[in-house]
């Protein structure tokens, strides 16, 4: 870091600023210079005195062949270079900019404006190309026989954006726009947001073997520099996909199941859960959704070898072990009066919690929605989870302050869609319904996505919506006891409608599927 300041607010060949300049000295006697305009830094040679001992203005010396840069004398009368004994002069409408020869230092006298070369060349025509340099068009425009027009930017990478909407137009009379910038970072981000400008009109050039075009010419690689031109790719703005590339991905085998249900009507309309997908269980309460959803983490424990996150926000971690343990055995171990030993206790533990496979979230006190968001996102990541539970995202949206449930529902859902693009997992959600006009869910109404509670954006952000209908109230044991499955949302294969049904068994603690032969 430099130790002393020698002089400050003085002008900055790279970006036109008059005052933004500052040359700073260091411990060892070397010179640094910044500009607070365009963010650009150098290092002055030994000796040098920095923009003190810059001249007051650029003296236009001769035309003539530039041999350190193997730029010809007709590329150099061309484009209005001249040379003196201290100094290269560019030519810019409205003034000159000017390059020290003994440092990389600029400077400039009167107003430069536009592109360097721009004046050189009428507008219009098949081909421009764009470089960061003057001394880069020069040579570009050099290697390509002299055929197609090449200017350079006024004032480097850091502000090549601006250097060219005030050469729009003209840039924009051309069919194509080659950008033929430096290959470091600074260079090609720059060329990125110059291509976002003229869009299906700009190349980029991907220059490999040196830095930018001069570099090339000096290392008589024209042939390799021309051939990197003719290659240049046609810009296509971040997330867009030329569709003649997807071919490899397209020919791979049709993507199947990561696991199945374990309701086989239920498969013939998903076809299973897939990773990367949000899976949205609803009903009215008490129908029976928690139970459907220990089901599934036990599919998902006996059939893949996927790690498995619970966030049942409902219960607490203990009820949640035990309840997913009962699937296990068989037997419901949280009624008191159920008979068991203790070795099939243990048994059922070693199977489900006991695997390590499985992680559970103590939520007390902590249900937000920023915080929700963190757990999946630790439970994927860092537990490295392929399937989580969130029974149930209507209690994370009534813990919000603002009281706007409609505003929280759009907030969450829009997060945990893009979670699960980000991370990949299948998220299995759960999410309650309004009340319907008449007869109620707990007395077995048809479940819709009309009815989802609050916000459409649970119905439009989830790739399944699946409805569980239950008359809880009915006389009759086996109806009050069988649950329904309907798919009302299947972004998978578009197959909607009732998926079979399910019988509860309080012996066992199971939801076990209505075969249609019993049906």
């Amino acid at each position: 870091m430099p130790a002393k300041t020698i002089e400050s607010h003085i002008a900055c060949g790279e970006c036109g600023s008059s005052d933004a300049k500052t040359v700073y000295e260091d411990d060892d006697g070397k010179r640094f210079w910044k500009c607070y305009s365009c963010e650009g830094t150098g290092q002055i040679g030994e000796g040098s005195a920095g923009n003190a001992a810059v001249p007051a203005k650029p003296v236009p010396g001769k035309y003539a062949a530039i041999p350190e840069r193997d730029i010809t004398a007709d590329t150099a009368r061309f484009y209005g270079i001249t040379d003196n004994w201290r100094e290269w002069c560019f030519p810019y409408v409205g003034g000159y900019k000017a390059r020290l020869k003994a440092e990389k230092v600029f400077y400039s006298d009167g107003k430069p404006k536009g592109l360097f070369g721009q004046d050189r060349f009428p507008a219009g025509g098949k081909y421009v190309t764009l470089t960061e340099g003057e001394f880069d068009a020069c040579a570009a425009y050099q290697m390509l026989g002299s055929r197609y027009p090449a200017v350079s930017i006024r004032r480097g990478a850091a502000t090549a954006v601006q250097d060219v909407r005030e050469a729009y137009e003209w840039l924009d009379s051309f069919d194509k726009v080659v950008i033929c910038f430096d290959s470091d970072e600074k260079g090609q981000e720059a060329a990125r947001k110059v291509a976002e400008i003229f869009s299906h009109k700009a190349l980029i050039t991907k220059l490999v073997k040196f830095k930018d075009a001069n570099e090339y010419l000096s290392n008589q690689n024209a042939k390799e520099f021309v051939d990197a031109w003719w290659r240049s790719e046609a810009y296509t703005p971040d997330g867009i996909v030329q569709g003649s590339t997807l071919w490899d991905e397209i020919n791979k085998p049709k993507r199947s199941a990561d696991v199945m249900y374990p309701f086989e009507a239920l498969n013939k309309l998903t076809y299973g859960i897939r990773k990367g997908e949000l899976v949205m269980v609803t009903s009215g309460s008490g129908m029976g959704k928690t139970q459907f959803l220990r089901e599934l983490a036990y599919q998902m424990i006996e059939k893949t070898e996927d790690n498995i996150g619970l966030m049942f926000l409902e219960e607490s971690n203990t009820k949640t072990g035990i309840g997913l343990m009962s699937v296990a055995a068989n037997i419901p171990f949280h009624l008191p009066d159920t008979v068991y030993t203790q070795e099939e206790y243990k048994d059922a533990f070693d199977r489900t919690l006991g695997t390590g496979r499985v992680y559970l979230f103590d939520h007390f006190g902590s249900s937000g929605i920023d915080n929700i968001v963190a757990r999946v996102r630790f439970l994927a990541k860092a537990c490295n989870c392929g399937f989580v539970f969130l029974d149930h995202i209507s209690i994370v949206v009534s813990s919000q302050e603002n009281g706007d449930e409609r505003k929280a529902l759009d907030e969450i859902m829009t997060k945990m869609r893009t979670l699960v693009q980000e991370t990949g997992i299948a998220l299995i959600c759960v999410s309650h319904l309004k009340r319907p006009d008449g007869k109620g869910h707990e007395e077995g109404a048809f479940t819709s996505l009309a009815q989802l509670r609050g916000s459409g954006s649970i119905a439009q952000l989830s790739d399944i919506v699946l409805g569980l209908e239950r008359n809880g109230q009915a006389d009759d044991v086996l109806e009050r006891n069988t649950t329904r499955f309907r798919v009302l949302k299947n972004r998978f294969c578009g197959i909607t409608g009732p998926a079979g049904e399910a019988l509860y068994n309080h012996e066992t603690g199971r939801m076990l599927e209505k075969l249609e032969e019993a049906l």
